[in-house]
């Protein structure tokens, strides 16, 4: 079982940035994809980005590109979302969430384990 614990919300004006740290319980996230999701309210689960296991590969959606930065380091079983040039419609609950396998899923379906969420709020 894998257990993911995100850290790193908080409030931040516009044009600011946050780091967003997932870490793992897993003994390894080895072999693991790991995805960042954010869900505002009365939305559904957004796909933000995802990473190989390898790190060698990434995803991102439209709205985040050249915004933010998915990245991890294996050997501390933790992810990073580097969020810079925040706007008020980032404002959302961040998910952290990994599955098995290669593909970089923008389904939240595809994905088998999630942490409990850290809030993120942009004022303007």
């Amino acid at each position: 079982q894998v257990q993911l614990v995100e850290s790193g919300g908080g409030l931040v004006q516009a044009g600011g940035s946050l780091r967003l740290s997932c870490v793992g319980s897993a003994r390894t996230l080895s072999g693991y994809a790991m995805g960042w999701f954010r869900q505002a309210p009365r939305k559904g689960r957004e796909f933000v980005a995802a990473i190989r296991w390898s790190g060698s590969s990434t995803r991102y959606a439209d709205s985040v590109k050249g915004r933010f930065t998915i990245s991890r380091d294996n050997a501390q079983n933790t992810v990073y979302l580097q969020m810079n040039s925040l706007k008020p419609e980032d404002t959302a609950v961040y998910y952290c969430a990994a599955r098995s396998g290669y593909a970089l899923l923008p389904e939240a379906n595809g994905y088998d384990h999630w942490g409990q969420g850290t809030q993120v709020t942009v004022s303007s």
